[in-house]
């Protein structure tokens, strides 16, 4: 997302270039994007971006997370994801699958706010430093890094609560119910017993996906215009690479978030599992090498297409929201001609 053309200059310099049929094929139809968006544009399209990406995909996240689980219960065995979202919804009712999604969207909106007005400020300034503005991947996978640790503080307790619930036959009876027992049984301490794991993961998870993102925007889109196609694309192809390599990880994660009786039972596991190093172990002893890789399709199938929202909807509101800024300081630009006059 290097963004090149002055924002305000936009609108006109594409008109002129229509009227003098000079535009290039194919781009007759796609306006530069803004060169500099407020940090209060960022956090709009991060939040609705972030809303909606959570939205769309819950129910397969639903699955991916009972996929991971390392000593599923007979009935909770699944092959597929399509098999799976039938059997829940058959079985426990049609809003089984979303169950959990309301911690998720209180969490997503400021989380996504932050990770995206933080990445977008910080990828700015390192460009400016290494590459004179150009695009470095250096800086994106930097500040992909520093935004992550803003969104997972924000997102960890969310996720706590959403993946307990999700699992099967999950013994709480709401969100206040979940929030309410966890901290009187486990302590305040359970919602940020995975946020180290989460940042292993997630530190990873993001410095690839926005290099990804970065790197088929450069080869797909380098005038760097908004075109819904490329950044939908390119959001897929970054959300399938950074899901895949880190599976592992959120395997770990997930057993932390849970803390699942019966695995940790099996594990002869004591108490509440902690730690990455402890998590590791336990997933290892319990599975194998196949089980860090328990519900790799799942994640990637969720993931390609959340990311692909999370991007295409964030650079459309973007690119909105910057052209209303535009239109509204033009429009008082003129009213102060016009009074002066």
């Amino acid at each position: 997302m290097e963004l090149r053309t002055e924002a305000v200059l936009a609108s006109l310099e594409m008109s002129e270039v229509k009227s003098d049929g000079g535009s290039s094929e194919g781009d007759e139809d796609y306006e530069s994007l803004p060169a500099h968006a407020s940090l209060c544009t960022h956090m709009t399209a991060g939040a609705v971006a972030g809303v909606l990406e959570h939205t769309v995909m819950y129910p397969v996240d639903s699955v991916k997370t009972r996929m991971q689980s390392l000593q599923p219960d007979p009935k909770a065995q699944y092959r597929s994801v399509y098999g799976a979202l039938k059997r829940i919804v058959r079985t426990e009712g049609l809003l089984r699958p979303l169950r959990g999604l309301n911690i998720t969207v209180l969490g997503a909106g400021p989380a996504h706010a932050l990770y995206f007005a933080c990445y977008e400020r910080i990828k700015r300034s390192l460009s400016d430093v290494i590459q004179n503005g150009g695009n470095s991947h250096i800086a994106n996978g930097v500040a992909g890094s520093v935004a992550t640790v803003l969104h997972d503080a924000i997102m960890n307790p969310a996720e706590v609560v959403k993946q307990r619930m999700q699992m099967y036959n999950s013994p709480y009876r709401s969100l206040y119910d979940c929030v309410l027992t966890v901290s009187r049984k486990e302590g305040l301490a359970a919602f940020y017993r995975s946020y180290s794991t989460q940042l292993t993961m997630n530190i990873p998870f993001q410095a690839v996906h926005f290099i990804t993102y970065e790197f088929m925007q450069e080869h797909f889109n380098p005038q760097r215009q908004y075109r819904p196609e490329t950044h939908i694309l390119s959001g897929a192809a970054a959300g399938a690479v950074s899901a895949a390599v880190t599976t592992p990880l959120d395997v770990c994660k997930t057993l932390l978030n849970t803390q699942e009786n019966v695995a940790l039972s099996s594990a002869h596991v004591s108490g509440h599992l902690s730690g990455m190093v402890n998590a590791l172990r336990t997933v290892y002893r319990l599975g194998g090498v196949p089980a860090f890789f328990k519900g790799v399709r799942a994640r990637v199938i969720y993931q390609m297409p959340s990311t692909a929202i999370a991007w295409s909807v964030y650079e459309f509101f973007k690119y909105f929201l910057t052209q209303q800024e535009t239109h509204i300081q033009e429009l008082g630009r003129d009213a102060h001609k016009a009074s002066n006059t």
